[in-house]
């Protein structure tokens, strides 16, 4: 039993929902990313903030709007439900009345990229993936090493050639299969879906599949649970391929209509 109920492209071109039980990466209509949407009509009415009290502190605690069945293992290593915390020399210093920090170097591969590679290797599993693979420049890498290693698949991930060697040996230590290649990242991408694309392998590059989102977005859900679900004015942003503000803007719309924050204007989104 899921409340997902399809997948539908993020932008408004008419192509038909996708049967998320289905291997999808992007809209086959206009290429734009795909978006996991769920019976929250259904949810509002059936889920509150109070069953989350007796739930372990980990993103999974959401699972209603994560998507997979409730009789399936997610693949975890206890990710998320990292602290908020308050910064009072720097409020100080900046003159401002209250500046927290939502502190991701706590998840288990030391990055934000533990919430997007959790959900999205959980997805893949279920979905009969056998071999997954994305480009990185470093974090993501380590967090696909790790969270396939912890679900028994095959990870392929493609480097920068002048990549910090911390990031090869931490997936090196996962065991997953290292391509560095001469250049930048999106080099990097350009050659892991070539490979991919004959080899069969899942594509978890950013924006690209519809469930690392879904991961990225509970950074959200947390800071209105800790907030007492309300919002703060600003949320600034350490931005890379833009996944995880696009998830937190996502969850925003969902607790709108879930009703667990309601008449407040959202906050607004610094990319940096």
């Amino acid at each position: 039993m899921t409340s997902l109920l399809a997948l539908e492209c993020s932008q408004p071109c008419g192509a038909a929902p996708c049967n998320p039980n289905e291997i999808h990466h992007l809209c086959t209509k206009c290429g734009a990313p795909l978006f996991a949407r769920y019976d929250l009509e259904r949810l509002s009415t059936t889920w509150s903030p109070k069953t989350l009290e007796s739930r372990q502190p980990t993103l999974w605690r959401y699972r209603e709007v994560l998507p997979i069945n409730t009789d399936q293992e997610p693949v975890t290593l206890g990710e998320g439900m990292t602290p908020l915390l308050r910064t009072q020399r720097l409020e100080e210093v900046l003159k401002v009345r209250n500046i927290l920090i939502k502190d991701e170097s706590l998840n288990p591969t030391n990055s934000f990229k533990s919430r997007g590679l959790s959900v999205a290797v959980t997805k893949a599993k279920y979905l009969g993936a056998e071999c997954l693979s994305v480009p990185s420049a470093g974090n993501a890498a380590n967090a696909l090493a790790a969270y396939a290693a912890r679900a028994r698949l095959e990870a392929q991930v493609f480097l920068p050639r002048d990549v910090k060697p911390p990031f090869i040996r931490e997936c090196e230590l996962y065991g997953a299969h290292i391509t560095l290649v001469d250049g930048l990242i999106t080099d990097a991408g350009r050659e892991a879906a070539k490979l991919g694309a004959s080899h069969g392998w899942y594509d978890l590059s950013t924006l690209k599949e519809p469930y690392r989102v879904e991961g990225k977005k509970t950074l959200a859900y947390e800071v209105g649970e800790q907030l007492g679900w309300s919002w703060p004015d600003w949320f600034i942003y350490p931005t890379g391929g833009g996944t995880g503000i696009i998830g937190m803007w996502k969850a925003f719309a969902e607790l709108e209509a879930l009703g667990w924050v309601s008449g407040q204007r959202r906050p607004k989104l610094v990319t940096v």
